[in-house]
């Protein structure tokens, strides 16, 4: 099933200016983001390398009709699946009205979710505000081919039927590893989305609970070896550690500050703040 985009902008500079820069095709990865590179084959080839989406693909096209300040229409001849043509008028007041009709084919899974998402319309309409932006920059074309191909002969708007020869690769033409894995997480998340959209709605008829998550219980701590320690020797005249302490000298009544005679032992009871 194939995808029809349509998008116009007007150029504030003149039908020629406008006409003779879009037949500079090398030149579209300066203005159009999708565009990485266009190489010219001959009068009507172009080989195409683009990314839209995360998506990388590669693609041969052959201009059918191309008419100077009229039109330029094309077709894939292999790779991506897509035709369509830019249409070029005077809108009056120095201003060139510039239409683009692009219909594609989406092939696997990758672009198909980005079809949906209207990706490439986007990105469509961005780059003819880009190409906007930098031919009313310049004021004047960086080039210009004002040949004619297939001149007395009108074509029309070529379709995806035109562009027959082109089927068949199923989405891989091109694509990069990288851009596929990028492309299928956004798909991810998208399905994401909708189960967890469907969740929040069968959550209306029954209470949830969050989710709770168990780490793996930590090992028991080993248990500590004690080694028995000797008592310390008693020095003659010192009370060892562990003999009771008598209770006056934790008595808050007695003055802490009491003096022990270090020959006999005995403690000055003398009343506390008494004088010597």
């Amino acid at each position: 099933m194939s995808t029809k985009v349509e998008k116009t902008v007007v150029v504030d500079v003149p039908l020629s200016t406008v006409y003779n820069q879009w037949t500079q095709f090398e030149e579209f990865p300066h203005f159009m983001n999708g565009v990485k590179s266009v190489t010219q084959l001959g009068d009507d080839r172009l080989e195409w390398v683009a990314e839209i989406g995360g998506v990388r693909r590669q693609w041969e096209a052959r201009i059918v009709e191309q008419v100077p300040d009229s039109r330029v229409s094309w077709a894939a001849t292999e790779g991506a699946t897509n035709a369509g043509t830019v249409m070029f008028h005077a809108a009056g007041d120095g201003r060139t009205e510039v239409h683009l009709v692009l219909e594609y084919e989406p092939e696997g899974l990758v672009e198909k979710v980005g079809d949906k998402l209207n990706v490439v319309e986007n990105q469509a309409e961005g780059d003819l505000e880009r190409f906007k932006k930098f031919i009313e920059d310049e004021g004047y074309a960086t080039g210009a081919w004002r040949g004619r191909v297939n001149e007395g002969a009108p074509v029309g708007t070529p379709g995806v039927e035109d562009a027959a020869a082109s089927r068949g690769d199923d989405g891989k033409a091109g694509i990069s590893g990288k851009a596929v894995a990028a492309g299928v997480a956004a798909a991810g998340l998208a399905a994401a989305g909708v189960a967890a959209a469907a969740k929040g709605k069968d959550s209306d008829d029954e209470d949830t609970q969050p989710a709770t998550f168990e780490a793996d219980a930590p090992a028991a701590p080993a248990t500590p070896t004690v080694t028995p320690v000797a008592p310390e020797a008693t020095v003659p005249g010192e009370v060892p550690a562990d003999t009771p302490v008598d209770s006056t000298l934790t008595d808050p009544a007695v003055d802490a500050d009491v003096d022990v005679d270090p020959t006999s032992g005995r403690i000055d009871d003398r009343p506390a703040g008494g004088s010597i």
